[in-house]
């Protein structure tokens, strides 16, 4: 088991995350952004930034070749239609994205946007973990929480019309 603690403070203990996620057993703060057949997309649950969306496969797979040819269609139209939200609803027009096979979790991408507040940490994709942390030790307050669920609400209406 794994202990995991989300950005509001509250700890578990899990296997694996992703899969606590994608099958209901936690519920992500704000809930399920988007959800199809084969992936879950949700806000981070460690790093309260608006528009910060995680997007899990349901499967537990590890490696982007372990995707089966409908996961794989799924996973570009999902991602696409995440991107397009971040810069139609959110005014997003810069993300990170990250994905990584030696993750303790399951596949996932990061989308991680860049704001003006960012750019003290540099522009270079060695700046997003630093960014990640100030995000969880600094941006917890009510009003910057108020933002980011505020996001996710106008995310999962705007993609689940």
């Amino acid at each position: 088991m794994k202990k995991i603690t989300f950005s509001n403070g509250r700890t578990v203990e899990v296997q694996c995350l992703s899969c606590a996620l994608t099958s209901g057993v936690i519920e992500p703060e704000g809930g399920v952004v988007l959800e199809t057949d084969y992936f879950h997309a949700h806000q981070d649950v460690a790093y309260p930034i608006k528009g910060l969306i995680i997007l899990a496969s349901k499967r537990h797979i590890k490696c982007f070749d372990e995707l089966i040819e409908e996961e794989k269609t799924d996973y570009i139209q999902v991602l696409s239609k995440l991107r397009k939200a971040q810069r139609d609803v959110l005014g997003i027009e810069s993300v990170y994205y990250f994905y990584n096979e030696d993750t303790t979790h399951h596949f996932h991408t990061w989308m991680v946007p860049r704001y003006d507040w960012i750019d003290k940490f540099g522009r270079l994709v060695e700046s997003v973990r630093p960014v990640l942390l100030h995000a969880r030790n600094n941006l917890n307050d009510n009003e910057n929480m108020q933002e980011v669920m505020a996001a996710i609400d106008s995310l999962t209406k705007a993609l689940n019309k």
